[in-house]
């Protein structure tokens, strides 16, 4: 394993391995520019492809619209198939009841040897959608990975294009399937075809696997929920030393606040590294909303003012840390399609240690909230009522 540190650590590895595929690339992510970076992978994807390398791309309907006919006329160029995860280029695609939960992973995988699990996606480190170029280049994370592990990944990425392919093409798979020798043998390919991993690592004796322990942790809306939630509750309850956490979006339910608040009541040091540059008004808001119950309870938060944020990595104590695309919000832990990778090894998590120091070296600490009083309570409670709305009406159910 390795960290890469934005896209100027991604972007040079990952369109070096695509460079040296010989059967297969799959890539999936939510936003695909159509700026410099964006233009060098596309030319990798279809060097690959004409070289007779099998390409498959999948892209968020949503978070590459902007971008999406400028992608599809430079893949046109080469025998790459795109797929579109839940497209919104008709109005009426709005009305669908789960439009709201979207394709937020960042995968690539290059012939199931190499893998590039993060939070980065194909854009410019110093590109922002909404506020133009930057000077500063935005704090980013992704992993390379080679192993076992690149297994889950692959099929993770399969499942997902295999998923936004058949919205297009479905009758015409249904019509091969009836007319089929054996429609239930093909019926069952399919399903396998459009089915993520699961859990393997679970049931996997450690001592068997080499020496970085690695997962690689799903988040959907059928069988793995909170399955992401879930591995950091876990390891922040564990934690007896350190917890550093880095996130954009930053609005955790009930049992992650108390995981986080009993971690620093016993005496662990608690840190958590959130947005100073802001670039969504109301994920500030819901993130400020909860300064004053954290830093209460002994919690210490930082804001990154150097540039925009969009790092979601964690280390606990010195062994365990984990990277990847869910931001610790709602739309990421009961809504979007994430992906993360936990790693157990003291080499690793020590390399997100002088990652987040260093961070945190040009941030700006809170010391106190700004939260208090009536200005503070209308605050929490307009937060609180539209992330109630914003649930119910994407479909989420449960105590968040």
């Amino acid at each position: 394993m390795e960290l890469l540190r934005g896209g100027d650590a991604l972007f040079p590895a990952q369109i070096a391995a695509i460079d040296q595929a010989r059967h297969e690339v799959w890539l999936a992510t939510y936003i695909f520019h159509d700026d410099e970076a964006a233009l060098a992978t596309a030319q990798a994807l279809c060097r690959a492809a004409l070289r007779g390398v099998r390409v498959r791309v999948v892209v968020d309907g949503f978070g590459s619209k902007s971008s999406l006919a400028w992608l599809r006329q430079q893949l046109a160029q080469a025998p790459v198939a795109l797929a579109v995860f839940r497209p919104i280029d008709r109005w009426w695609n709005w009305l669908h009841p789960g439009q709201l939960r979207r394709l937020h992973q960042k995968l690539c995988v290059v012939d199931g040897d190499v893998a590039f699990v993060g939070g980065i996606n194909i854009i410019e480190d110093r590109v922002d959608l909404h506020h133009g170029r930057t000077e500063t280049p935005r704090l980013d994370f992704a992993a390379s990975l080679r192993g076992p592990v690149v297994r889950p990944v692959e099929q993770a990425v399969r499942a997902v294009w295999t998923r936004a392919w058949l919205g297009h093409d479905f009758g015409d798979e249904l019509r091969a399937m009836v007319r089929s020798a054996a429609p239930m043998r093909r019926a069952r390919r399919l399903m396998r075809r459009v089915r993520m991993p699961r859990a393997s690592h679970r049931v996997t004796d450690p001592r068997q696997l080499p020496p970085v322990r690695v997962a690689f942790v799903l988040r959907d809306n059928l069988r793995q929920r909170r399955t992401i939630e879930r591995a950091y509750v876990n390891a922040i309850r564990g934690a007896t030393a350190r917890v550093d956490l880095i996130t954009p979006y930053f609005y955790p339910g009930h049992r992650f606040r108390r995981a986080l608040k009993d971690a620093a009541k016993r005496g662990v040091q608690v840190r958590l590294l959130l947005q100073g540059k802001v670039d969504y008004r109301i994920a500030a808001l819901a993130a400020h909303a909860l300064y004053d119950e954290l830093l209460g309870h002994g919690v210490q938060i930082f804001e990154y003012t150097p540039a925009f944020l969009h790092a979601k990595v964690c280390v606990v104590d010195n062994d365990w840390a984990t990277v990847g695309s869910s931001n610790i919000d709602p739309l990421s832990l009961l809504l979007n399609l994430e992906a993360n990778v936990v790693v157990q090894d003291a080499g690793f998590a020590g390399d997100v240690v002088r990652a987040f120091d260093a961070a945190v070296a040009q941030s700006r600490r809170v010391e106190q909230p700004d939260g208090k009083g009536l200005r503070g309570m209308l605050r929490r409670a307009l937060v609180a009522w539209v992330a109630y709305v914003y649930l119910r009406v994407a479909g989420a159910t449960g105590r968040y």
